[in-house]
Formats: C-alpha cells, sequence, structure tokens
C-alpha cells in the first residue's frame, strides 16, 4: 500500500504526466496529406484489436492531426500506421478529439528526419509535389 492512497497517487501521476507534456518542446505542424490507420484494443468481454482509417492533416516530429470519424470511443493510447509512407506502428497518446471529427495525438517517440521526409514524398498535398527521396541516406 503507498503512503500517498490511491486517490491521491492517481492525481499525482496525472500532473505529472502532463507537466511533460508542457514542458516538452514542440515543433512546427506542417501541412500533409497521408493516408493513416489507428489500431487499438477494445474491450468488452474479450480483447479484441481494432482498426480505424483516417487521414493525417498535419503533421510535425512530436504529433499529428488526423481526420477521422469520432463516432466511437477512441481510447488514450493506441498505434499509429501510416500507410502510404510504409511507416508501421508509432506510439500515440491522445490530447484532444474535436466535435468536427479532429483526432490532435502526440507520438511516444519523436519521428526522425528520414521518416519525416518519407512522409512527405509521399504526400499528396500541394506543398510536396516536388520531393523525391534520397535512397542512399
Amino acid at each position: 500500500m503507498s503512503i500517498y492512497g490511491q486517490g491521491q497517487r492517481g492525481s499525482y501521476l496525472n500532473k505529472e504526466e502532463s507537466f511533460m507534456y508542457d514542458r516538452e518542446k514542440s515543433f512546427p505542424m506542417e501541412d500533409t496529406c497521408n493516408e493513416a490507420r489507428i489500431e487499438f484494443t477494445e474491450s468488452g468481454g474479450l480483447v479484441n484489436l481494432v482498426s480505424r482509417r483516417g487521414i493525417i492533416t498535419k503533421l510535425s516530429r512530436s504529433g499529428a492531426v488526423i481526420t477521422m470519424t469520432t463516432k466511437f470511443q477512441l481510447p488514450r493510447n493506441f498505434y499509429l500506421d501510416i500507410v502510404s509512407a510504409r511507416i508501421p506502428m508509432i506510439g500515440c497518446l491522445t490530447q484532444r478529439i474535436y466535435t468536427n471529427d479532429v483526432v490532435e495525438a502526440r507520438f511516444l517517440r519523436l519521428l526522425s528526419d528520414k521518416d519525416l521526409q518519407r512522409i512527405f514524398v509521399y504526400s499528396t498535398h500541394r506543398n510536396h509535389q516536388g520531393r523525391t527521396l534520397d535512397i542512399y541516406s
């Protein structure tokens, strides 16, 4: 048993997590248009792996804005697959869910420059039309 008690311990961890993300360096979001798929576990009586599709509209090294239907219970933690760039299983935390079917998420690890360039090469957004993939780096 903890000396803080169960109720105080839970609220302490929530404050600590919030503090961590507030103090973390933020990277500028850049417009993009990539297909994405989120995967998460849904537990009723059995644990099911659920997959939903969406489109990434903004992206940075530390987070993404995803447009998708949110008519279901989206969990706090999920995996993001960027299908078009073939980048699998990026761990994410849900930051906000807006009423216009937009989800703001933070990555559990920073994307590398190589992954970021790969995503922008496969983007269908007009700002990334001239980008090419450097296969030697």
